[in-house]
């Protein structure tokens, strides 16, 4: 299977990235298999607190947040991005955390993560869980213009 960016013919290999673990190991890891994939614009941090201001400043198309970091849990992370969020904007969420128990998978995804991948990862299963979720961004932006459209030739 190829599970390359090119593979969906340029269109999201130019999207915008912000990984956020505090294991700089995984950090690491998730730029190279990302990078590797044909995604140029990755960022990342492994510290929390940084990621409202990286979230103004990089306008990500999709975040992927470890959950248990110290200083602020991803589940904090979530409350504070999720009201910056623009009116009718889709910023998904791709959660990965070695804590692969029912409660905080739940948790995640009833506070805003969009989907969840429990470590250790399985590279093509990230790849392809974080290819849908920017494919439905895609989807959500295309719907946001054609409103626009419509509503700029309706009046």
């Amino acid at each position: 299977m190829d599970f390359s960016a090119a593979a969906d013919g340029d269109r999201q290999n130019h999207a915008r990235i912000l990984v956020v673990d505090d294991e700089e190991a995984n950090v690491r890891l998730l730029k190279r298999v990302l990078e590797r994939a044909g995604y140029v614009n990755v960022e990342t941090t492994t510290d929390p607190r940084t990621v409202l201001s990286l979230v103004g400043r990089l306008d990500p198309d999709i975040i992927l947040l470890d959950l248990l970091m110290p200083y602020m849990d991803g589940f904090e992370v979530m409350k504070r991005i999720r009201p910056v969020e623009l009116t009718g904007e889709y910023l998904p969420i791709l959660v990965l955390t070695a804590d692969g128990t029912e409660g905080p998978k739940l948790r995640a995804l009833a506070e805003g993560a969009n989907d969840f991948v429990t470590k250790p990862l399985d590279v093509h299963e990230v790849l392809l869980r974080f290819r849908n979720l920017l494919e439905t961004r895609r989807i959500h932006q295309l719907l946001q213009d054609m409103k626009q459209v419509h509503a700029v030739r309706g009046r």
